[in-house]
């Protein structure tokens, strides 16, 4: 008995309900979508801000920049696993790289507090 893990069905599995919901009525769609964007920007701003706070380049942040574009690397790598292909993909773009900022600034605000308080 083989073991193998089908990325289809569980990604199916876990975002058909959303899927209906948003096909439900304009405003849902139009929900998910604002709330998308929402989150792109969010999570870029703080990204950019929390580099900015780090300072000038040095052996230091450097690493630390690198440690983050890692992040942001690995979370689109996971996404693309996860998010269903076959439908509402450009919704789960979105989302994506809203995830991936996300995850880039806290790892950067934690650093941040980290290393500066």
């Amino acid at each position: 008995m083989q073991m193998t893990i089908n990325f289809t069905e569980i990604s199916n599995t876990i975002f058909n309900p959303l899927k209906s919901w948003a096909e439900q009525s304009q405003g849902n769609w139009n929900v998910l979508i604002v709330s998308g964007f929402i989150l792109v920007f969010v999570g870029v701003i703080l990204t950019l801000v929390l580099q900015k706070k780090m300072g000038k380049a040095d052996e230091r942040t450097k690493h630390i920049s690198l440690n983050s574009a890692m992040i942001v690397l690995y979370v689109v790598i996971l996404c693309d696993l996860i998010f269903p292909k076959e439908y509402m993909w450009q919704v789960f773009f979105l989302f994506k790289y809203a995830f991936a900022f996300l995850a880039s600034a806290i790892y950067l605000a934690v650093r941040y507090k980290k290393d500066f308080f």
